[in-house]
């Protein structure tokens, strides 16, 4: 959820471009939140999570230059299922012993249409991709930034194969909902 305060396209640019979010940000915890919905039994039974622990952070530069970065711990991701979760977390998914960390590194947003474009790179179980999406992006005043987007992601690309007998879907969607304060 955004607060009302989102700014059109035009408007979103000019304070991106006039220094306005010049500086550093931190990924507010508390309102921030990195999903995680799928579906299995060949598409018939809903599956999210969400992970407990989210970190980042960003810095604006004064040409309203966007880069930084979101660490998600993979164990810790929760669905209301302990023995799901296990699972998730087994090398049969996230190995999270080996590879504890999802990261993904924002190198650009810019203005698109009514929202902005963000492009980085996904890093999960080791494997980096490039990684552009839509999102909506708002503006709560000098001191707050909120970014919501849904990912569709393939967990093929990321070397998330198992799927006994083709019961779970490779397609994932990432719910992102970023709460930015300026530090």
């Amino acid at each position: 959820m955004a607060p009302s305060g989102q700014l059109a396209a035009p408007a979103l640019q000019a304070v991106l471009a006039d220094a306005t979010l010049a500086g550093d940000w931190t990924l507010d915890r508390a309102w921030s939140t990195i999903g995680l919905r799928s579906s299995a039994l060949w598409g018939l039974v809903p599956v999210t999570g969400v992970f407990g622990q989210v970190n980042g952070h960003a810095t604006v530069s004064l040409t309203g230059e966007v880069n930084g970065t979101i660490t998600v711990a993979a164990a810790s991701i929760e669905t209301k299922n302990a023995r799901r979760d296990k699972h998730l977390r087994s090398a049969d998914f996230f190995a999270t012993d080996t590879f504890p960390h999802i990261t993904f590194r924002v190198e650009r947003i810019q203005q698109s249409g009514e929202g902005v474009t963000v492009t980085g790179t996904l890093t999960v179980r080791g494997r980096t991709r490039p990684l552009t999406f839509p999102a909506k992006m708002a503006v709560a005043g000098p001191s707050e930034v909120w970014l919501n987007a849904e990912i569709q992601v393939n967990r093929a690309d990321f070397g998330l194969i198992w799927n006994l007998m083709g019961i779970a879907s490779m397609q994932n969607t990432i719910t992102v909902n970023a709460v930015f304060a300026k530090r």
